[in-house]
C-alpha cells in the first residue's frame, strides 16, 4: 500500500506542479467568466446597422403593407428613408431586376419583397449587401410579422390601438423542472447544464485517459518502467498511475466546478454594475446525493477508459502507433457524444435509457438523464453496478497486457499476440 501511494503521489505531483497544469485550471475559470459576461454585453450593445433603413420595399399585397413596414423601421439621424413601391403581381419580377441593379450600383442597400405569401404569414423575401447581418435580418423579420398581423387585423376590422397592442405582444414559455424533490430549477437551465455536463465529462475522461497513455509510452521510450518495476510490481504501478492521474482531474474539476458555481452566483450584479439587465436563472438543484453520483460516475468513467488507454499504451512504442491502437477506445468514447442531441430532446426514449445502461456509454449519458429527469434510483444503482464490473474487467485486462507489453518494445503486437498474453499472464 505504502508503494501504491508513493506511486499516486508521484503521478499527481508531477503534473499539478506544471505549468500547463496550472493554466489551463486558471484559464478554464477565466474563458467560463467570460462566457457569462461577454454575450450579454455584446447583447446589449449589438443592433442594426444604421443603413438598414436604406432599403426599396416591393410592396405588391395591395393592403399597404409596405407602408407599415417603412414606418416601422428605425431611422437613425441622418439615415435615408425606406423607398414603397406599390406593384402589382404581374409587373413584381420586373420591379425586382430594377430594385437588384439599383443594389449593384450601391444606390441601396437593399429590397424587400411583399406579396400575398407575406399576407398570410408565409414568408417575405430580402436581398441585399447586408442579406448576412444577423442584426438587420433580425429587426426586418420583426417588423415584418408585426406589420403583417397589424395589417391582418385592421382588415378583421380591429382598432388600430388594439391592433398595435397585439403586435407588440411576445409572450415567453417559462419552464420549470419537478422532480421528486420538488422544484428543480428551470427546465432549459438544467437542459443546458445536462449538455454541459456530458461535455465536461467526455473531454475530461478523454484528456486524462490520453495523458496516462502518453505517461506509458514516455517511460517506456525513456527505460524509466524498467527502473520502476524492479522495484513495484506491474499492478502497483498501474493502479498509481491511473489514479494520481484521475486525482489531478479530480482536483481541476473541482476547482472550474467551484469557480463555476461562484460566477454564476454574482453574475447578476456584475451584468448591473456593468449597464446590463440580467436574465434572473436560477441554477438546477442537485442534491448531495446525485453530486455523489455523479462524481462517482465520472470517476468510474475515467478509470474504465484509462485503464484501456494504459493498456494501448504498453502495447506500442511511440506516439504514431498509439494513435492507431487507441482509435477503438476513442470511438468507444465518442459514441455516447453522437447522441447527446437526440437525448436532449427525449431523454425518456428508449435509446436514452439503452445507452445509459451499456458501461462505455453510461458514465456520460446517466449524468446527462439525472440532470435533465427524473431517473428512478434502482436503474441507477444498476447502471453504477454494471459499470463498476466494467472498470473490474477494463483493470484485469489491463493489468495483464500492461505486465507484459511495459517492457517488449519494437513492432506493434498482433491482437493473437495480446490474447496470449492475457492468458499467460499470472
Amino acid at each position: 500500500m505504502a508503494k501504491l501511494w508513493a506511486v499516486i503521489a508521484r503521478e499527481y505531483m508531477e503534473r499539478v506542479r506544471s505549468k500547463w497544469f496550472l493554466f489551463a485550471t486558471i484559464f478554464g475559470p477565466v474563458l467560463f467568466g467570460a462566457l457569462l459576461i461577454i454575450p450579454p454585453l455584446l447583447a446589449l450593445r449589438t443592433k442594426a446597422s444604421d443603413d438598414v433603413a436604406n432599403i426599396v420595399i416591393l410592396d405588391a399585397t395591395g393592403a399597404g403593407l409596405g407602408d407599415r413596414v417603412a414606418a416601422a423601421i428605425p431611422r437613425p439621424f441622418g439615415a435615408p428613408e425606406p423607398v414603397v413601391r406599390v406593384v402589382s403581381l404581374d409587373t413584381l419580377t420586373r420591379a425586382e431586376s430594377t430594385a437588384t441593379h439599383e443594389v449593384v450600383r450601391d444606390a441601396t442597400r437593399g429590397y424587400l419583397v411583399l406579396d400575398n405569401y407575406t399576407l398570410a404569414g408565409d414568408s417575405a423575401r430580402y436581398a441585399g449587401r447586408n442579406a448576412s447581418s444577423i442584426g438587420d435580418m433580425e429587426t426586418l423579420t420583426g417588423i415584418v410579422r408585426q406589420s403583417v398581423l397589424r395589417t391582418r387585423l385592421a382588415q378583421a376590422h380591429v382598432d388600430s390601438a388594439q391592433a398595435a397592442a397585439i403586435a407588440a405582444l411576445r409572450p415567453q414559455l417559462i419552464t420549470e423542472r419537478l422532480s421528486e424533490q420538488g422544484r428543480s430549477g428551470s427546465g432549459m437551465v438544467n437542459a443546458f447544464a445536462g449538455f454541459g455536463m456530458a461535455f465536461l465529462l467526455y473531454m475530461s475522461i478523454i484528456l486524462y485517459g490520453q495523458t496516462v497513455l502518453r505517461g506509458v509510452i514516455e517511460e517506456k521510450n525513456t527505460r524509466v518502467a524498467e527502473v520502476v518495476v524492479s522495484s513495484v510490481s506491474t499492478d502497483t504501478l498501474l493502479a498509481g498511475k491511473v489514479l494520481g492521474v484521475g486525482a489531478v482531474g479530480i482536483t481541476q474539476q473541482f476547482v472550474w466546478f467551484t469557480s463555476g458555481i461562484l460566477m454564476a452566483k454574482f453574475r447578476g450584479p456584475i451584468l448591473l454594475a456593468l449597464g446590463a439587465k440580467p436574465d434572473v436563472t436560477p441554477l438546477p438543484h442537485v442534491s448531495l446525493a446525485s453530486a455523489v453520483i455523479l462524481v462517482l460516475f465520472f470517476v468510474l468513467g475515467y478509470i474504465f477508459y484509462s485503464s484501456l488507454f494504459a493498456a494501448v499504451g504498453a502495447m506500442v512504442s511511440n506516439e504514431q502507433d498509439a494513435q492507431q491502437a487507441a482509435t477503438p477506445v476513442i470511438l468507444l468514447l465518442i459514441t455516447p457524444m453522437l447522441f447527446l442531441q437526440t437525448i436532449l430532446l427525449n431523454p425518456s426514449s428508449r435509446t436514452a435509457e439503452v445507452l445509459s445502461w451499456l458501461p462505455f456509454s453510461a458514465p456520460i449519458i446517466m449524468p446527462l438523464r439525472m440532470i435533465v429527469t427524473s431517473v428512478p434510483w434502482f436503474e441507477v444503482a444498476l447502471t453504477l453496478a454494471g459499470v463498476f464490473a466494467a472498470c473490474a474487467g477494463a483493470v484485469w485486462l489491463a493489468a495483464r497486457i500492461y505486465r507484459v507489453g511495459l517492457l517488449m518494445y519494437g513492432k506493434r503486437p498482433s491482437l493473437r499476440e495480446v490474447a496470449r498474453w492475457v492468458r499467460s499472464s499470472n
